[in-house]
């Protein structure tokens, strides 16, 4: 199709729209000052070093955030982008981010709207140093009607929702070229920016993942604090065509979630950040509001699947705002098999034939 004949961003969500013929609108506004936040921080990390930034826009800010990270300065820039551009519009009630500890109430003097908005503003930052690829993750949720009529303050508890709740979630993806995949519930899409007019134009319509993969994305050097039935289920890939899989894995690992859940996307495969027992405190490296549950909710929608290891993502009622959770996502059928090894009885390590013996046996 011609450049000029896809449609636009604006004309996608006008689209939608009309299947509702009692919606607002306000959705769409919202989702389209999320795009031009996405436009600006694309900017930002395309310009890099040479930014107007009298420092580095690689080098770090200084402060640590509430996850315990150090932040880089496009952490910073990113965020406040996302925060100028939504703040003002009057569809949102508040917001909740990534990199501030506390929920972000939208100030006095602009009117309140019925969504909250979460949002990681640059997700894999620390490929910055290397000109890797970074993103934005969001994820829009419904306001309590008694917080949208300012009949109360803003709380923590009102994002405290399971990820079905979502009305709408993507990401932007800042490579060779800036995309922003988007669901409103009804399938996902794929938008490129096209850079000459500074609109994004719609190229993936209907992505869907496959239900089989032959590629697993996760981090082996912590492959000695696994649960049983991860490295289970890594030793089968390994293993190749050998039994049981019957067909050669390849293994990816780019430190960007963004990354990693495009490329399952496009062509199919499992990301895998499991539960383990590097940290007894953490259950999980991943946020379940501000990733799991924004790139669960685009997985489910083109035909995947996203889960703890043992039960749907989507389905986990939050504790806290900056809850971590073990998270493994892509591929149906591959998510599928690493839930059921989590169900199944552990397996005992077969006894050697040759093995030391003694009269005196525990």
């Amino acid at each position: 199709m011609p450049l000029s004949e896809r449609q636009t961003l604006t004309q996608y969500l006008i689209e939608q729209r009309r299947r509702f013929p009692g919606a607002s609108g306000e959705l769409n506004a919202l989702l389209l000052d999320v795009a031009i936040a996405c436009k600006g921080i694309a900017r930002a990390v395309a310009q890099g070093e040479l930014g107007a930034d009298p420092a580095s826009a690689n080098a770090d800010a200084g402060d640590v955030n509430v996850q315990g990270e150090v932040q880089k300065r496009l952490d910073v820039i990113s965020n406040q982008m996302f925060l100028r551009q939504t703040e003002w519009s009057g569809n949102l009630a508040g917001m909740a981010s990534e990199e501030m500890a506390q929920p972000y109430p939208i100030p006095a003097r602009y009117p309140r709207g019925k969504y909250l908005l979460v949002f990681d503003p640059l997700d894999g930052s620390s490929n910055l140093d290397v000109n890797g690829a970074v993103g934005s993750i969001f994820s829009i949720l419904r306001a309590p009607p008694e917080v949208v009529g300012a009949h109360r303050d803003l709380t923590e508890a009102d994002f405290l929702q399971p990820g079905t709740c979502q009305v709408a979630a993507g990401y932007a993806l800042y490579g060779p070229v800036t995309m922003l995949v988007l669901s409103v519930g009804s399938g996902v899409v794929g938008f490129t920016l096209d850079a000459h007019i500074g609109e994004f134009k719609l190229t993936h319509p209907n992505i869907a993942v496959p239900e089989d993969a032959n590629e697993f994305a996760i981090n082996t050097s912590n492959s000695r604090f696994w649960e049983p039935p991860v490295k289970r289920y890594i030793d089968e890939c390994l293993a190749g065509r050998s039994e049981p899989r019957v067909k050669d894995f390849n293994m990816r690992w780019i430190a960007s979630m963004v990354a990693e859940a495009h490329r399952i996307l496009m062509r199919g495969g499992v990301f895998m950040y499991p539960r383990d027992t590097k940290d007894p405190s953490k259950p999980g490296r991943l946020r379940l509001l501000y990733e799991a549950n924004p790139i669960g909710f685009i997985m489910e929608q083109a035909g995947g699947r996203a889960s703890t290891g043992r039960q749907n993502v989507l389905g986990v009622a939050p504790s806290s705002l900056h809850q971590r959770i073990g998270l493994v996502f892509g591929s149906r059928n591959e998510v599928e098999r690493i839930e059921r090894y989590h169900q199944e009885p552990a397996r005992k390590a077969p006894a050697p034939l040759f093995a030391e013996r003694s009269l005196f046996r525990e």
